[in-house]
């Protein structure tokens, strides 16, 4: 039975291994699955028939598609992908999973080795980005600003006012 298509989700453009790294991303996230593969039966600007293939895909309950079709526009950061982690041991596997083989970047994103940008995001963080105590929130968002993987023991200190050194 073919799975339900959501009314809009995402569709990633990858030159080659659009397939593997959604079994990757499936392997990584709970909820998530490899739903479907098909090639286009047809001719395209990318090659003949057969070399266009489009991967299904749900990744944490959103449905997604990826297309491997040759070369096209590099992924930036224009789209990013959050991961709202619920503690800092879910951050750790993620961040070293997606990492791997890409680049770690500023503030919890990096880029995972298929050119896609990730938010390794603790929801810890958002709740005290969010507080009224916007000194409190300031302080956080500062801490922050000087990680490059979130590290939740230091945001939480940030967020007490206790001295960081």
């Amino acid at each position: 039975m073919p799975v339900a298509l959501s009314k809009v989700a995402p569709f990633l453009w990858y030159a080659r291994e659009a397939e593997e790294a959604a079994r990757f991303y499936v392997s990584l996230i709970p909820n998530s699955s490899v739903d479907g593969t098909w090639t286009l039966p047809v001719e395209s600007p990318s090659g003949p028939a057969g070399s266009v293939k489009v991967v299904e895909f749900t990744l944490g309950g959103v449905s997604f598609q990826a297309m491997e079709a040759g070369a096209m526009d590099p992924f930036n950061h224009a789209v990013s992908f959050v991961i709202n982690c619920d503690d800092q041991k879910e951050v750790d596997r993620l961040w070293d999973a997606l990492g791997e083989g890409g680049s770690y970047e500023a503030c919890g994103w990096l880029k995972d080795r298929y050119g896609v940008s990730w938010q390794i995001t603790p929801v810890e963080l958002i709740e005290m980005m969010k507080d009224e105590d916007r000194a409190r929130a300031a302080r956080v968002a500062q801490a922050m600003m000087n990680m490059v993987k979130p590290d939740l023991a230091v945001l939480r200190r940030a967020y007490e006012g206790v001295e960081l050194n």
